[in-house]
């Protein structure tokens, strides 16, 4: 079993979906997670009730990282629970806008970079004097980064340039000792993916596009998320792992 005991990890948007089965995966294999919120705080208190019944370590800090100062005051947040070294941070967070181009606003593109884009690059630079050697840090991306959906343009924009960030921080964090890599989900049994998982005939359509006919659970990523923040992905670097149960090949 991964052992992570005596480090520290943050999970942001960990209050429910991938976040939340990420933050108890981390913290049951012994990190002290913490655990950040948006909107959801009394979701993201139920995590850190059950990571502390289970004997583990837990905070809780909340923070919009919609807004151009979120993720510098998220960081400057984490500072201030006294932490000195982050081992994992897993930039979770993110939001998604399903319409046809005719129908995406400004303010919809925006939020989307906002929160998927800008948001976890700015949290990684904040957080840099608490990142050092054997740190890793882990980006969500998705499937629709290298397959074409309609109706999420500018979603799959988004996490096409989450890939690009995670090549270009790890060539430039790597001297450092950060690896940086990045999750790529497949269609998901979460509260953002409803929209075509709520009905039998959108299970269906999904599950057509699959390998592994069945609908991917929150824990089948965070156990990916787990070994990319493990020693046993020590030479794992730069690269986007896709965990999609064999879609769209």
């Amino acid at each position: 079993m991964t052992d992570l005991t005596n480090q520290t990890a943050l999970v942001t948007g960990a209050s429910r979906g991938i976040g939340r089965a990420t933050a108890l995966s981390l913290a049951k294999a012994g990190a002290r997670t913490i655990i950040h919120y948006s909107a959801s705080r009394a979701a993201a208190e139920k995590v850190v009730e059950e990571i502390r019944a289970a004997g583990g370590q837990a905070d809780l800090i909340g923070g919009d990282l919609a807004a151009p100062d979120g993720a510098h005051k998220l960081a400057e947040a984490v500072k201030a629970l006294g932490i000195e070294r982050l081992d994992i941070l897993v930039a979770n967070a993110g939001v998604a806008n399903s319409a046809p181009i005719e129908e995406q606003t400004v303010d919809d593109f925006d939020f989307q970079f906002a929160v998927n884009v800008r948001a976890p690059f700015f949290l990684v630079q904040q957080l840099l004097p608490l990142l050092g050697e054997g740190s890793r840090v882990i980006l969500l991306s998705s499937v629709v980064a290298r397959a074409a959906f309609e109706g999420l343009s500018a979603y799959s924009a988004t996490k096409g340039a989450v890939e690009v960030l995670t090549r270009t921080f790890a060539k430039e964090l790597g001297p450092r000792g950060i690896r940086v890599n990045a999750i790529a989900p497949g269609a998901i049994d979460t509260d953002m993916a409803q929209g075509f998982l709520g009905s039998e005939e959108g299970r269906d359509y999904i599950k057509g596009l699959q390998a592994l006919k069945r609908i991917g659970q929150p824990d089948d990523i965070a156990d990916a998320v787990l070994f990319l923040a493990s020693d046993q992905s020590r030479w794992v670097d730069g690269r986007s792992l896709e965990v999609s149960g064999g879609a769209n090949l």
